[in-house]
């Protein structure tokens, strides 16, 4: 069975992710409540950036703001677009939709910025020949040697594995993530830190991160690499998480 739980004031974060008689998530302190304009805090859990991963402002404009629950339904309102977010638990699968209004036109980058307490023997597996931007700058095919997520070797390397919309963690247990959005761009990010960042006080931090776009950064984005809202003013994707 899958369960979740969130924290609507503090920009809906997921707090706990438990599936296959174990927790996921891995967790820092957090701040108190969540405000724009606020600086980004690497507290762990699942995060919603959107319309930027990094860049300005970093981790997109969702995460520090307070939801509001209604109808089983959260929802986060900007100048720029309203997204509302469902959780669906369905046995060993739990199903999340998603439904974002802006602009016709409008570019934007979603990610589920999951943070995953994961042992060093755990291993992402993902369709052999996927295209992978490494730091955003080589181009690889996967798997690559990132592919294993331990042990810390004083490393911290990101990567997005692009048109890549399954990806599974196998540790013990394996934890699906599966990402349905037609006509948007979709990959998986991995953000595979061993103890390599921040500089004088690195910790470890493994992100699995199914998002719109192929890149971190909206500003870097070219043509085919961001989504887009279409002209309805509506745009939806639906995220599904399996475990075994």
């Amino acid at each position: 069975m899958v369960t979740v739980t969130f924290d609507a004031a503090l920009g809906g974060r997921w707090t706990s992710l438990s599936a296959a008689g174990r927790e996921w998530l891995w967790h820092r302190p957090a701040p108190d409540r969540a405000f724009p304009s606020a600086s980004f805090v690497d507290a762990g859990g699942v995060e919603e950036c959107i319309p930027t991963v990094r860049g300005n402002p970093d981790h997109g404009d969702a995460w520090s703001r307070p939801w509001a629950v209604h109808d089983g339904s959260a929802t986060v309102t900007t100048k720029n677009f309203w997204l509302s977010r469902k959780f669906t638990e369905d046995g060993d699968r739990l199903v999340v939709s998603y439904r974002l209004t802006a602009a016709p036109g409008w570019r934007f980058l979603w990610a589920a910025h999951a943070l995953l307490d994961v042992s060093e023997d755990a291993i992402l597996q993902a369709r052999p020949g996927t295209r992978t931007r490494i730091d955003g700058t080589v181009d690889a095919t996967w798997p690559t040697p990132l592919h294993k997520l331990g042990p810390d070797d004083g490393t911290a390397t990101g990567a997005i594995l692009l048109d890549c919309p399954t990806a599974t963690i196998a540790d013990g247990q394996r934890l699906t993530f599966g990402l349905e959005a037609p006509g948007q761009p979709v990959s998986t990010a991995l953000w595979r830190n061993l103890r390599g960042w921040p500089a004088g006080n690195p910790y470890r931090s493994i992100g699995v991160e199914p998002m719109l776009g192929h890149v971190w950064d909206l500003a870097e984005a070219g043509p085919g690499d961001a989504a887009v809202v279409p002209a309805s003013g509506v745009c939806e994707w639906r995220l599904t998480v399996t475990a075994a």
